[in-house]
């Protein structure tokens, strides 16, 4: 008896629950009869106004022509009408003169008939009817007013409602992923003449794999535009950033959105190579500092085991571009730096793509110097005064200075101290330009220092570049 109620209970509570659905279906079944009417209302409203839209202008044209055809008839009609009156005038004369030279052939007397006759000669001779020109100055036709309007009228029975726009897909391969930027192309299945402008959407995700329907961020906006491609700035690194859709839109109606995509701005960490390092440095992973009791212990290089030589850089913009590689230093040792070269080389060296990395610092630091060099530095050299470093270098003995240094040359950097410093090199621009393309990046929002370059010097296959921190 208890197992049959409670069987019948359950099968009452899911037939309660489906009663409810079918309600709630019921509603918005009617909600959408009602939302029928009220749009379909609206849309033939916005079809009468169209219509009258055209109509107006058809109107407009048609009074336009009219005019122009009245104008060419009025004109027509003077000029003929102003020759037709010359014309009686002059027929009217001749036929006066025509009339007394017919009396005086009829005259009998010799005297007067000679002097009749000169007389007569002479009026001939100016008479109007001969100075006009028997050629009518306007034409009769109105040929070149008519109109032909077969093109016009095949456009206006062309004419339809406008197609919900195809739904737009995300070109994976042409997106661009470099550092903090992230440009997102897109495409339409075929070309479409009516579509007015785009709607992108973004919003970022802590999940891996694939994008889900369900997020914790709320979807960014950006609305109107007219391009198949859109720049996203300002972004942070290291993260699996964005979720995008894009949706394509005409003045009627806009269209599906794309299939979800999501795109990531990775970050290559390095640690300090602690075997490169002078003497008086003590080296951890990611820290230096100044070791004033000398006779530095070379610490073991341990290799990561997650660390590879390939890219963790997987954004599509950098697929045909090597990472950073980490190796261990080609020369490990007590005399890798020496004397006052007091430098320690990253882990890692630079041989292509645009690389972007920050270093924090002690405030209560006397001098340090970030940069890169090229592996040919010197035991004996100094960041930035040799054609082999560049470096961004702090003062802090007597007051704080930041300055810019390069093969001996230094420029002031006229702006306050940073929490932190950012280094950006662009190695294949380096390439191609005499000059090593290096700026050295304050806080946000990123305001570089220019540096001091020399004539001629550029990277070459050869030249690896090493991240170096000298204190």
């Amino acid at each position: 008896m208890g197992d049959q109620k409670e069987s019948l209970r359950k099968i009452t509570t899911t037939l309660a629950l489906k009663n409810d659905e079918i309600t709630n279906f019921i509603c918005c079944l009617k909600q959408s009869l009602e939302n029928l009417e009220g749009n379909s209302s609206r849309v033939q409203e916005d079809l009468d106004t169209e219509f009258s839209s055209l109509h107006s202008v058809l109107d407009e044209l048609k009074d336009s022509m009219v005019t122009r055809i009245k104008q060419e008839r009025a004109s027509h009609t003077y000029e003929l009408q102003s020759q037709l009156s010359a014309c009686s005038k002059a027929l009217e004369s001749s036929e006066e003169l025509l009339e007394v030279a017919n009396q005086t052939l009829c005259s009998s007397e010799a005297d007067d008939f000679t002097q009749a006759a000169k007389d007569i000669k002479d009026s001939v001779t100016m008479a109007p009817a001969f100075r006009l020109s028997l050629k009518a100055k306007a034409s009769d036709s109105m040929s070149h007013m008519m109109v032909d309007f077969t093109q016009e009228r095949e456009m206006l029975q062309a004419i339809k409602f406008l197609p919900v726009p195809a739904t737009p897909e995300i070109l994976v391969s042409e997106c661009q992923v470099c550092d903090n930027t992230v440009t997102v192309q897109w495409a339409l299945p075929e070309p479409d003449t009516k579509i007015d402008h785009y709607d992108l959407e973004h919003r970022r995700t802590n999940y891996e794999g694939p994008p889900r329907a369900r997020e914790d961020y709320p979807w960014m906006v950006v609305e109107g535009i007219r391009e198949t491609e859109y720049t996203l700035t300002g972004l942070r690194f290291d993260t699996r950033y964005m979720t995008f859709r894009v949706k394509a839109c005409n003045k009627a109606v806009a269209g599906e959105f794309s299939e979800l995509v999501t795109l990531e701005t990775h970050a290559f960490l390095f640690k300090l190579d602690a075997g490169s390092s002078h003497q008086n440095l003590k080296v951890e992973d990611l820290s230096v500092e100044w070791d004033s009791c000398g006779g530095k212990i070379i610490q073991d290089i341990r290799k990561d085991k997650n660390r590879t030589n390939q890219s963790p850089m997987h954004s599509p913009a950098r697929t045909a571009m090597n990472s950073p590689k980490r190796v261990p230093s080609a020369r490990v040792g007590r005399d890798r730096f020496t004397a006052e070269s007091y430098t320690v080389l990253g882990d890692t060296f630079i041989d292509a793509g645009q690389q972007y990395w920050e270093v924090r610092f002690d405030k209560e630091s006397k001098a340090f110097a970030v940069g890169l060099a090229l592996r040919n530095l010197g035991r004996f050299d100094q960041l930035g005064k040799s054609n082999a470093s560049w470096c961004i270098h702090l003062n802090n003995w007597l007051h704080q200075s930041l300055t810019a240094k390069h093969n001996n040359k230094a420029r002031t950097l006229d702006c306050p101290i940073p929490d932190r410093i950012g280094v950006y090199c662009n190695y294949e621009e380096g390439e191609t330009d005499p000059q090593i393309h290096l700026k050295y990046i304050s806080s946000p929002p990123y305001t570089g220092a220019a540096f001091p370059h020399c004539q001629g010097d550029h990277l070459t296959e050869t030249d690896k570049q090493y991240i170096v921190i000298c204190i």
